[in-house]
């Protein structure tokens, strides 16, 4: 008898909290990132709906067919109404598939602009390294044998390579706000993963392949980027920090670094 109110309590309450918003998710800082929270809150509202109802039919369920010291009697059910429901939620949910495939299509079949800023990620365990172009415009060559994390070339720098000399390492990711970034990543030894909550991105980086990842932050800040994907018993130490600069900040930001 008091299972069936109980349920309806349950259900009130967790309904509250997801609509309050307790424990929510950090302030978008791009497009994207507002546009995945729309398509996150619209899919939200539609499963809420479908979860409260059919939350508060189980009770009505279970105190409608109570045992009243009656015998128990066979239902076969409605076949015609499991078909309309079976096929409204497919739609519903394939519906709200498709909402959502160009905001993920976006992030991976869109080419970045021309201008966009090329930075090189480097993942291993347990550490991130980021490597951007001097003022040449071009990356120096690497190499595997040139590989030194102890002085300072976790990227195997060839000093030999002119267009190298002006080449920047940072352990930090540095970016301009309202600037399109292109990311090329790789990973040295097992599967990495960048994650930035701001941005709403995920993205693996496996070894033996390279990994691009465009994106634009307009929102000045400094945000978390912890690897994701279990990499290690280090997994819970790889972590570093993306700060969106304004763009005379991280030019200045480039020319400090490069005379170092």
């Amino acid at each position: 008898m008091l299972l069936a109110p109980v349920i309806w309590i349950l259900t009130a309450i967790i309904a509250y909290f997801f609509a309050a918003k307790t424990w929510w998710f950090p302030p978008p800082i791009n497009a994207h990132g507002i546009a995945y929270d729309e398509q996150f809150m619209r899919t939200l509202i539609v499963c809420g709906i479908i979860f409260v109802l059919a939350q508060f039919a189980l009770g009505w369920v279970i105190f409608r067919f109570r045992d009243d010291g009656r015998r128990a009697s066979y239902n076969h059910g409605n076949n015609r109404l499991e078909t309309v429901w079976t096929s409204a939620t497919a739609l519903l949910f394939l519906g709200l598939v498709l909402m959502g495939t160009k905001i993920w299509a976006g992030v991976h079949f869109d080419q970045p602009p021309a201008d966009a800023v090329p930075i090189e990620v480097l993942s291993k365990q347990f550490a991130w390294s980021f490597r951007y172009p001097g003022p040449d415009g071009k990356f120096g060559h690497t190499d595997l044998k040139f590989v030194n994390d102890s002085a300072g070339n976790p990227f195997g720098l060839d000093d030999k390579d002119p267009a190298g000399k002006d080449d920047i390492v940072s352990a930090s990711l540095k970016i301009p706000a309202g600037k399109p970034i292109k990311l090329i990543m790789h990973s040295r030894d097992v599967i990495h993963n960048f994650f930035v909550r701001e941005l709403r991105m995920k993205q693996d980086i496996v070894p033996g392949m390279e990994i691009p990842l465009s994106f634009q932050a307009d929102t000045i800040g400094v945000y978390e980027v912890p690897c994701s994907e279990l990499c290690g018993l280090g997994h819970f130490q790889m972590r570093t920090t993306m700060q969106v600069m304004s763009p005379a900040d991280f030019e200045q930001w480039k020319i400090e670094k490069a005379q170092k």
